[in-house]
């Protein structure tokens, strides 16, 4: 009641305000027209087909409205000329954690990571995502974080108050008692104030359970650990961690809400639990032998390879416990088999990193290794465009370069398909119309208004 007297006399003032004033007084400002933009470069790739010649995109508020050569300028148009050049879609990244970063030493992230407050760590992850955006990543999808910090990021990009790439979110991820996700596992017990972390379950019943709790907390996608991981203490890395019963509920609980299932899983015959169950992608895969990937390109479930990681642990096992060194240099050796072998039998890869177990930013040098397995680099730069847009469910809205796909645009200098790393060296990123980091103007060479 008092709620609705306090508006009825808000309404009340409102109306005795323009009867003082009169009714020719604009009640708000008027609405800004769309700005237009037109990016022009040497080449084009829009996400799917063969790199063309002489380019041009046209961009109209956050939207693309033209894509081709030869193309009229509209009156007013901004126009940027960013020269010897390949417009993109800007990258996705289908596996991140932008709320924490690996510094080289191990033991003293730990340390660090246990001292530092959840609002200190989310102003790194704040620059953590910033760096992801001007590397030309427009799109993440971050599978795993503390304390809720990557939904706050989210958010706070969403609202425009950090800059950084748009976010899909996994929350906490999914993991049995004493698994991978058990962060209490390899402590002593009761170090930490309670058995196991925010997202443990154990059984089909407490699984579905904690796939609606991260639902209401704000999850995009579910991550679940179905296999022993290299970075924890105390579980086999190729161990399966969750029964067929388990890891259904899961799925099933998922897709029913409209969630994506992200499975962490190293081993084997975890993978194949994982694959009959019907989740959507399988994360990392270092031991997955050329029969279940047959099974995954008949089922059409997604390998998410993070070679990046893989090498960062497993190429620097000084840099970890032993108990963990040895996990890393195994996953190694299996996981560039697995890769070549998943490229020659056609399983669907999408481009992810996971990020955070190395430095932030350096998101681009997955191609290289990817390239290096034996993947044509259209093929890799279509795993970071469509074919990730396609596993994320956003392939309606990004990763391709037409007609009515938000404007999130990024040029690489020369032609990377002729060098791959020169996907390193983004010169140009637009996300939603808006140009956030552009080389060729900081020099002065690229910005003129057409007449």
């Amino acid at each position: 009641m008092a709620v609705r007297m306090i508006r009825l006399r808000a309404s009340c003032a409102a109306l005795l305000l323009v009867s003082f004033l009169g009714t020719t007084v604009p009640v708000a400002a008027a609405e800004s027209v769309p700005t237009t933009t037109v990016l022009k470069a040497a080449r084009l790739f829009d996400g799917v087909h063969d790199i063309v010649q002489n380019a041009m995109v046209i961009v109209t508020g956050d939207r693309i409205v033209a894509v081709g050569s030869g193309l009229a300028i509209p009156a007013g148009a901004t126009v940027l000329d960013l020269g010897d050049a390949t417009l993109s879609p800007g990258f996705i990244d289908a596996h991140t954690h932008l709320t924490s970063e690996f510094s080289g030493n191990y033991l003293a992230d730990s340390f660090a990571g246990m001292r530092r407050e959840i609002s200190e760590q989310t102003l790194f992850a704040a620059s953590y995502a910033k760096k992801t955006l001007d590397a030309g990543f427009t799109f993440v999808r971050d599978v795993g974080a503390p304390d809720l910090i990557d939904v706050g990021l989210r958010n706070g990009i969403n609202e425009g108050l950090v800059p950084g790439p748009r976010m899909y979110v996994a929350t906490y991820g999914i993991g049995a008692t004493g698994g991978h996700f058990d962060d209490t596992a390899g402590f002593r017990r009761g170090l930490f104030g309670k058995e196991a972390g925010d997202a443990i379950a154990d059984g089909p019943d407490d699984m579905r359970k904690a796939v609606r709790r991260e639902i209401k907390y704000g999850a995009d996608v579910i991550k679940v650990s179905m296999s022993g991981g290299v970075l924890s203490l105390t579980d086999e890395v190729d161990v399966a961690q969750l029964t067929f019963a388990e890891i259904s509920a899961i799925v099933d609980e998922a897709h029913r809400l409209h969630r994506k299932v992200a499975v962490h899983c190293h081993g084997d015959t975890a993978a194949r639990v994982a694959i009959r169950a019907g989740v959507d992608s399988i994360e990392h895969g270092s031991f997955l032998t050329d029969e279940t990937l047959q099974l995954m390109k008949k089922t059409g479930t997604y390998l998410v390879p993070t070679n990046l990681a893989v090498e960062t642990t497993g190429g620097h096992p000084e840099n970890y416990p032993p108990e963990i060194a040895k996990k890393a240099i195994a996953a190694k050796t299996a996981h560039d088999r697995m890769f070549r072998s998943a490229v020659r039998i056609g399983v669907k890869i999408a481009f992810g990193t996971d990020m955070g177990v190395q430095a932030h930013g350096g998101n681009a040098q997955e191609f290289s290794l990817m390239t290096g397995l034996g993947m044509r680099p259209i093929d890799a730069l279509r795993s970071a465009t469509s074919v990730g847009a396609d596993l994320l469910g956003v392939e309606n809205r990004v990763g391709t370069l037409a007609p009515g796909k938000l404007a999130d645009i990024i040029a690489i200098p020369g032609d990377p398909t002729a060098d791959i790393r020169a996907t390193e060296r983004v010169t140009m990123v637009m996300k939603g119309g808006q140009v956030i980091k552009n080389s060729r103007a900081e020099s002065g060479v690229s910005r003129r208004r057409a007449l």
